[in-house]
């Protein structure tokens, strides 16, 4: 995942299926976490952002920004809900207690605040350290605070009274990260002073310290068993260490600059990493290793698809290119030039001879592949496209768009055969039948529709969904559609119908592809 700016702040959501990233350009974002797809822009900060936590169900975000205000978000739509002021500085580190009723969040303005996480109002000021204090979180019983400050500190409080309950000297430098283990019987800190210490919760006591970075520690995290911390450095490395020996199990280089965040993933097998090189890696937590990707584009890869063979891959970007990949080495063959916004959607023809894509600048185009030559490009649509496919025998094209409706256009000549209207919402997905006798449609109005695609005729609408339709297809034989939505669920449809066969229950987020 590539950002513009340093990525300060990452991490992911409780179920593992997102990531939450916050950067020096103001913005947070929200990443699907397997296809690193960018879900959501969240924009409200006016300086960088420090720090950005999930709540407990994965439903709210909240940030802290150098611009002195705490923000809770919507993850789902990414509105905002919630401003925070109160400090008079910069926001270095904020948390959602346990339940999610409360936040916390510390300040170069040298305090801790808690925060109501219904009403926005400050429950408490916690006054005690005498500099800037750099991280803070919850216990997870939620009874307690922690906190490490500039002035080499860590603070334990009380989160029902805001006394201080213990104060633990050790380093030697500012403490940068500090955060209890999950059973709440150890903390981890990461300093200035370029070591990693655990300590035991209870009595203070320093219970190991890892040694190895060359430069400061910014970031320390538990893995959720206890068993092991993970550390980024401004030595650019993120490191593996065991908490019972000390022992640096692994050190992971990549990234060109400081490494402001590494968090392990909930179940433990992958570590996530932001840094100040603008870029969020995942890590193979057990080997070291990063999976392998393909790099090339500049900005969000918001489709990809195989050719019939198997041996290219199509990929469309938010940089407004289109790239051909070879499938086995991950080499770029050509890259296509030509759309002036956003490419939402691509597809090769069934002989693997041209590609098809759709743009947020209104247009359908056609590309030689062996080439990358623009063949076609076909306006009709008063919106972005979000959605092309080729007939089966590629004499055809259908899109979908913004604007609401479905276009079929000739793969050949580029001309507009015929447009179907119908849908109340965005049109997200469409597809041929294998005969071509078909469309289907899935749309943000919630409803999956087939149409004739010689008469333009409606056939049937099926509802059933009760959020956006994303993705529609249907099985080889055109008997069954299969849909996935925003309300995380798959649907099985009849096609001559209309009824629904089956819902399948599970995903805990959007559903954005399906496929037979």
């Amino acid at each position: 995942m590539k950002c513009e700016e340093s990525v300060i702040t990452v991490a992911f959501s409780p179920d593992g299926l997102r990531l939450v990233s916050g950067s020096s350009g103001s913005t947070v974002c929200i990443w699907d976490a397997l296809t690193s797809e960018q879900l959501l822009q969240l924009t409200g900060h006016g300086s960088w952002v420090r720090s950005a936590a999930w709540s407990s169900n994965g439903s709210k975000v909240i940030s802290g920004s150098h611009d002195g205000t705490v923000m809770l978000w919507n993850a789902v739509t990414g509105e905002q809900e919630m401003i925070m002021n109160g400090h008079t500085n910069y926001i270095y580190s904020v948390a959602f207690s346990p339940d999610s009723r409360k936040v916390v969040s510390g300040s170069e303005d040298k305090t801790i605040r808690m925060w109501d996480a219904v009403t926005g109002n400050t429950l408490m000021e916690m006054v005690g350290h005498t500099g800037e204090v750099y991280s803070v979180a919850f216990s997870p019983d939620g009874a307690k605070i922690v906190s490490g400050s500039k002035d080499k500190t860590i603070c334990i409080w009380d989160a029902s009274t805001g006394a201080e309950l213990k104060r633990i000297d050790g380093h030697s430098s500012g403490v940068w990260s500090v955060v209890f283990s999950l059973d709440g019987a150890r903390m981890v800190s990461g300093s200035a002073d370029h070591t990693v210490c655990i300590w035991d919760a209870a009595t203070g006591d320093k219970l190991n310290q890892m040694d190895g970075h060359i430069d400061e520690v910014n970031s320390v995290a538990f893995s959720s068993d206890g068993s092991l911390v993970v550390s980024g450095s401004d030595d650019t490395t993120v490191c593996i260490w065991d908490t019972a020996s000390g022992r640096q199990l692994k050190q992971m280089n990549g990234h060109s600059e400081r490494v402001w965040q590494a968090v392990f993933s909930p179940d433990g097998s992958k570590i996530m990493s932001g840094s100040e090189d603008g870029t969020i890696r995942i890590w193979d937590a057990i080997i070291g290793d990063q999976p392998k990707s393909v790099d090339g584009h500049t900005g969000t890869v918001q489709s990809v698809a195989f050719s019939s063979d198997g041996t290219k891959v199509v990929s469309g970007s938010a940089d407004k290119t289109i790239c051909i990949w070879d499938a086995l080495t991950g080499d770029k063959l050509k890259q296509m030039d030509g759309h002036t916004d956003e490419v939402n959607s691509v597809a090769f023809s069934s002989d693997g001879s041209r590609v098809v894509s759709g743009s947020n600048d209104e247009t359908v185009c056609i590309w030689d592949t062996a080439t990358g030559r623009q063949l076609k490009q076909m306006c009709g649509h008063s919106g972005g496209v979000f959605s092309v496919a080729f007939s089966l025998n590629g004499s055809k094209i259908v899109s979908g768009s913004a604007d609401k409706s479905i276009h079929i256009w000739d793969a050949v000549t580029g001309v507009e055969l015929k447009q179907l209207n119908g849908h109340a919402g965005v049109v997200n997905s469409v597809a041929f039948s294998s005969d071509g006798l078909k469309i289907v449609s899935g749309s943000s109005d919630k409803t999956v529709c087939i149409w004739d695609p010689i008469s333009g005729e409606q056939l049937k609408q099926m509802d059933g969904h009760t959020y956006h339709v994303l993705s529609v297809t249907f099985s080889f034989d055109g008997a069954k559609v299969v849909s996935g939505s925003a309300d995380h669920t798959v649907c099985v449809w009849d096609v001559a119908t209309g009824e629904q066969l089956q819902q399948i229950k599970g995903h805990a987020d959007w559903v954005r592809a399906v496929a037979f």
